[in-house]
């Protein structure tokens, strides 16, 4: 089982990234999917999560109407666009995955839920 996080760099304030979460090793037909993120000295936070249909999502206050976290699963890839960055969403992004996860906001803010983690990517935003 794995889950591997990408696209991460340095973008301009106000600039746009897209990442992906490929998975293998299991179907991602059942899984949620969660995009966390840890900026220096500070704790893991939740972001942008979704239910294993993809068709509920849960966005934290701090990324809502900024980031879209989306899925293909024939791809097994689930990505997060991440428009009109901030300084503040500087932190290296992991994405996680839950077993039958169907209520995102539910778990979303409780990382210690998921059940598998990839490696991070990071994301550094300049002003």
């Amino acid at each position: 089982v794995q889950l591997q996080a990408s696209g991460g760099g340095l973008v301009q304030a106000g600039g746009s990234l897209t990442l992906s979460c490929t998975a293998s090793g299991f179907t991602l037909d059942y899984y949620a999917i969660g995009w966390f993120r840890q900026a220096p000295g500070k704790e893991r936070e939740g972001g942008s999560c979704d239910s294993i249909s993809g068709h509920s999502v849960h966005y934290a206050d701090s990324v809502k109407d900024r980031f879209t976290i989306s899925r293909d699963n024939a791809k097994s890839t689930v990505y997060l666009q991440m428009n009109n960055l901030k300084p503040e969403d500087t932190a290296v992004y992991y994405c996680a995955a839950k077993y039958k996860g169907l209520r995102p906001a539910s778990y979303c803010s409780y990382y210690s839920t998921m059940h598998y983690w990839g490696k991070g990517t990071l994301v550094t935003v300049s002003s």
